[in-house]
């Protein structure tokens, strides 16, 4: 058995994860736990996760899902993801290496979103490995130790609670790994808002994000210092 706890927070309403639990079967994880929301009554099929509930709120819902699990490492995955066995087998390689770290894996779009998506990935490779900024949609993978150490995911931060959490993991010299693997991920919401809409949305975001999270990280870098 993978002591990985699959940790996945769904939003009300969000049935996406259906899909998403069959895939992981063949990960053989100690845990798969699916923090939802209080407000949703939502059940999966019997063995397949563990359900917590949480106040709605993605830093919340993944925290929770954390701490109610045993494993001694932890892979974070929105619900719209979608793994193969080279995604599984990759992660599997990547616990075995036990290495104080955070991976990652490349990020992929589903056929349900504008033809450009492909600029979309790539900007999402450039991100993470020139700049060293993965998200959370990459399937972020570590020790409960490095989790621990990072002070998990930050329930002040409304959005961008990765975001926050890969500053902390710069400014407290844990190393980002890239995973030699895809995750691939829904892009109706760049169908549904327009694509050039949504990428530029989610580029002033990301600047902005930038800037207060590498200047917070900064400062708690200062007060408690690695």
């Amino acid at each position: 058995m993978l002591p990985v706890a699959i940790v996945i927070p769904a939003g009300p309403g969000d049935h996406s994860w259906h899909e998403l639990l069959p895939q992981l079967a063949a990960a053989q994880a100690q845990e798969i736990v699916l923090a939802l929301t209080e407000q949703d009554d939502n059940r999966p099929h019997p063995g397949k996760a563990r359900i917590v509930r949480a106040r709605a709120g993605r830093s919340t819902q993944l925290n929770a899902g954390a701490t109610a699990s045993q494993a001694d490492w932890l892979w974070f995955l929105h619900a719209d993801s979608r793994v193969t066995e080279r995604t599984l087998d990759a992660l599997k390689n990547f616990v075995a290496a036990d290495e104080n770290a955070i991976g990652y894996f490349s990020l992929g779009f589903l056929d349900d979103g504008p033809r450009w998506m492909f600029l979309n990935a790539w900007g999402a490779a450039l991100r993470s490995r020139v700049l060293g900024l993965p998200f959370g949609d990459q399937g972020l993978l570590m020790p409960r130790r490095v989790f621990e150490v990072l002070g998990r995911f930050d329930e002040s931060v409304s959005k961008g609670e990765d975001h926050a959490l890969i500053w902390m993991a710069r400014a407290k010299g844990i190393p980002l790994r890239a995973i030699n693997a895809t995750i691939h991920t829904s892009a109706r919401r760049y169908a549904e808002n327009g694509w050039w809409r949504t990428t530029r949305m989610h580029l002033r975001m990301t600047r902005e994000q930038a800037t207060r999270f590498s200047h917070d990280s900064k400062i708690h870098e200062v007060i408690d210092p690695p």
